[in-house]
């Protein structure tokens, strides 16, 4: 079962999908690296009739990002964007606001996947379905701000205009460009046709809105951008050729994280003390000052489950599992993890254990730590690139993975919470990368070891002790 904290309109990823039509990766975008992808529309399409859907898993929050749009200066720009305080907005811009929606519900769940779709019908003779908004197949009707469009309005959405993904389309050196911090997946723009969200996605039988294909036509400068070809991220799949150019996007970027098989990332709205950054789509955290920590978005009561992080900076990082639900800044506060120098501690105290080295520093930068943890039995393990050790305070031998495979020479854990949560834990500047199986080269740091757990799923470094699983909700289940 997953644990999912903070959470305001939550978003249809949030358990497994149970949905008949696979999507199997997402892009990954990135505020840091300024990352998007665009393309000039062509003349010749319908500036009052569109849609557009794609599917969103945010992983930053309380900063103005943007996830799509298009336009032609700062003047004249249509958006679907986040404000600081992370509610959506819909906008239409051509010297005044011509179309602008602003919600009342705030997107703030880093847990979940979300789908949009907004619809432009400016000939519509209702004033309020000339623009149409619906998340998670259901229309949203109640607005902060409404300003719809006058019958007719051409829209900036359809003209002969940049369009992409992944961040502000703007010109204007008063602006900035919003890049957008998260996953998007699914992207379809079809223009000259209103359609409603059953073109796009469907109630599954547990009520979940679940992802569905479109096999409709996309019109002039329609496109389909699934992210399915690695090293052309841009590949437009609808037939029309309609291609994106991608910026600052590299193969790293397209991960298995996606609507029909959600990851666990960490959690930026339980990022303690003095906050570190994420950054990469919230695997890497970079922590800048004392005695700060962060849990995963998905906790586990039961079952075996296997993760790895990759040291960027190893200075003072521990590296294990959190009870779930406390809120106590340090390094280790209600945590068990192992040090870099070795020890292993709980609550802010060195257990008097170790495991990997038993002086000097247990793993360096460049190194990959691996974790399995068995929550049943309350047992935790470490290994350093694919060589695992003993958890105990007389000896630090290397073992087989077979040991922990039958359970042994692991750090008992004496505590027993409902729930635990992946742990990173800092008391000066540490940074790390991890990979809970949606991306095994640690953005480009390491070549893919391409090994994943006994249901089929993940790309890790290392391999993955037999019955420990990759912790997404495939694995976890509804």
């Amino acid at each position: 079962m997953a644990v999912f904290q903070n959470n305001l309109l939550a978003g249809a990823g949030a358990q497994s999908s149970d949905s008949t039509y696979k999507i199997n990766q997402s892009i990954r975008f990135d505020l840091a690296s300024t990352t998007y992808m665009q393309r000039t529309h062509g003349a010749g399409g319908n500036v009052d009739k569109s849609t557009v859907s794609f599917w969103f898993k945010r992983s930053t929050f309380g900063v103005e990002v943007t996830m799509f749009g298009t336009g032609a200066s700062v003047y004249n720009t249509f958006d679907i964007y986040f404000k600081t305080d992370n509610t959506m907005v819909i906008q239409n811009y051509a010297g005044s606001y011509q179309l602008r929606l602003i919600t009342n519900q705030v997107f703030r769940d880093p847990s979940a996947w979300y789908h949009v779709v907004f619809v432009y019908d400016s000939a519509n003779g209702n004033s309020t379905d000339r623009a149409k908004l619906y998340i998670n197949g259901q229309r949203i009707t109640s607005f902060g701000t409404a300003t719809y469009p006058s019958q007719n309005q051409d829209s900036i959405l359809g003209s002969n205009v940049a369009i992409g993904f992944g961040r502000y389309i703007s010109y204007g050196s008063s602006n900035t460009n919003q890049y957008f911090p998260g996953y998007l997946a699914e992207m379809n723009y079809v223009n000259g046709q209103a359609l409603t969200p059953d073109s796009f996605g469907e109630t599954n039988s547990s009520g979940i809105w679940v992802p569905k294909e479109y096999e409709g036509s996309y019109g002039t400068g329609g496109f389909h951008i699934d992210g399915r070809d690695a090293s052309d991220l841009g590949d437009d799949e609808s037939g029309n050729g309609n291609d994106m150019t991608t910026y600052g996007l590299a193969a790293h970027d397209q991960v298995a994280d996606s609507p029909t098989n959600n990851f666990c990332t960490f959690n930026s709205l339980d990022n303690r003390g003095t906050p570190g950054t994420l950054s990469e789509g919230a695997l890497k955290m970079a922590f800048a000052a004392t005695n700060d920590n962060v849990t995963g978005t998905q906790g586990m009561s039961s079952g075996k489950w296997y993760w790895e992080a990759y040291i960027v900076d190893n200075d003072n990082t521990y590296i294990g599992v959190q009870d779930s639900g406390i809120s106590a800044t340090g390094y280790t506060a209600s945590a068990v993890a192992l040090w870099y120098g070795g020890f292993i501690y709980e609550n802010n105290s060195d257990t008097g254990d170790r495991a990997i080295a038993t002086s000097g520093a247990a793993y360096s930068n460049g190194d990959v730590v691996g974790v399995a943890f068995d929550a049943d039995n309350k047992k935790i393990w470490w290994s350093k690139n694919g060589q695992w050790y003993t958890a105990n305070s007389s000896s630090t031998s290397t073992i087989n993975i077979s040991e922990v495979e039958a359970g042994n020479s692991a750090q008992v854990i004496t505590r027993s919470p409902d729930f635990f949560m992946p742990f990173f834990g800092n008391y000066t500047h540490s940074t790390a990368i991890f990979n809970f199986g949606q991306e095994g080269t640690f953005s480009g740091n390491k070549t893919a070891g391409g090994n994943s757990d006994g249901n089929g799923v993940g790309n890790f470094f290392s391999a993955v002790p037999s019955g420990f699983l990759a912790l997404c909700t495939k694995n976890l289940g509804s």
